[in-house]
């Protein structure tokens, strides 16, 4: 496996299966065809149209960029926000690489469906909680192989759950 660099994604799916870290992270696809992946490509797609969508800074992709008053907004667009507190990782995470670019700014998850927003702004203690998870990230990612799959909530849902399943 060749260097691997830290991205949102894994971010997020840290938080949610540290299993699909490590599937990921060996380009391990999940079914495109599952209903799940693309209802959330769909919502993805139509929410906030109006607003620049999809930009790459270093090595992450961000869903939703603009600029007010010299500050920069940062959004993250999400299907449902019961996974939140892996959505604010992420979308903490996109805030920490701007940062490291030399840029300021905030973030704003937007859950479309649910009419909802949450603000997202990076300190000190989530600057270090993030590096740590890096390293596990990594960790994880470097390991010979994945972890053995666990029975979560999530895996209902989940692209990847005939792999681990079947």
């Amino acid at each position: 496996m060749e260097d691997l660099d830290v991205n949102g994604t894994l971010v997020w799916y840290y938080f949610v299966c540290k299993r699909e870290v490590w599937l990921m992270s060996h380009n391990i696809v999940p079914d495109q065809d599952d209903s799940n992946i693309e209802v959330g490509k769909f919502i993805h797609e139509k929410s906030y149209s109006r607003e620049k969508k999809e930009i790459t800074i270093g090595n992450v992709k961000v869903d939703v960029l603009n600029k007010k008053d010299g500050y920069l907004m940062v959004g993250e667009v999400k299907k449902t926000s019961k996974y939140a507190e892996s959505a604010k990782m992420q979308l903490s995470y996109y805030l920490l690489e701007l940062k490291r670019h030399g840029l300021e700014g905030t973030g704003v998850l937007m859950f479309p469906k649910e009419r909802k927003r949450i603000e997202i702004n990076l300190n000190d203690e989530l600057i270090r909680k993030l590096e740590k998870i890096e390293s596990e990230i990594l960790r994880i990612c470097y390991a010979e192989c994945p972890q053995e799959p666990k029975k979560i909530s999530f895996c209902t849902k989940c692209g990847y759950r005939e792999f681990c399943w079947s």
